[in-house]
């Protein structure tokens, strides 16, 4: 596949060791937001992949959105994201 080169990293080692590259990251325009993509852009972010104003720039998001993922993750694993366990989080 070929990336654009543009500012920023191509490719950051995570905290775990594996490797994210842009190629990683969903596609701009995702409307139908899964933990499994959500996942990616706040590990993006959070590894210095894509800057947190691109993000929410490219993916159309609020801040309050990103930030919600953001805690959601911090605080619950990728399991958090989901949508169907996000009520039965919230009580906790």
């Amino acid at each position: 596949m070929y990336l654009r080169k543009g500012p920023g990293p191509r490719v950051v080692t995570l905290p775990d060791g594996s490797q994210m590259s842009r190629a990683d990251l969903p596609p701009q325009g995702t409307n139908r937001w899964v933990a499994r993509r959500k996942e990616a852009v706040v590990r993006g972010v959070q590894a210095g992949l894509i800057t947190r104003e691109d993000a929410i720039k490219i993916y159309d998001l609020s801040d309050e959105e990103l930030d919600s993922w953001e805690h959601a993750m911090a605080s619950h694993g990728k399991n958090g994201l989901k949508t169907t366990l996000l009520q039965q989080y919230r009580k906790t």
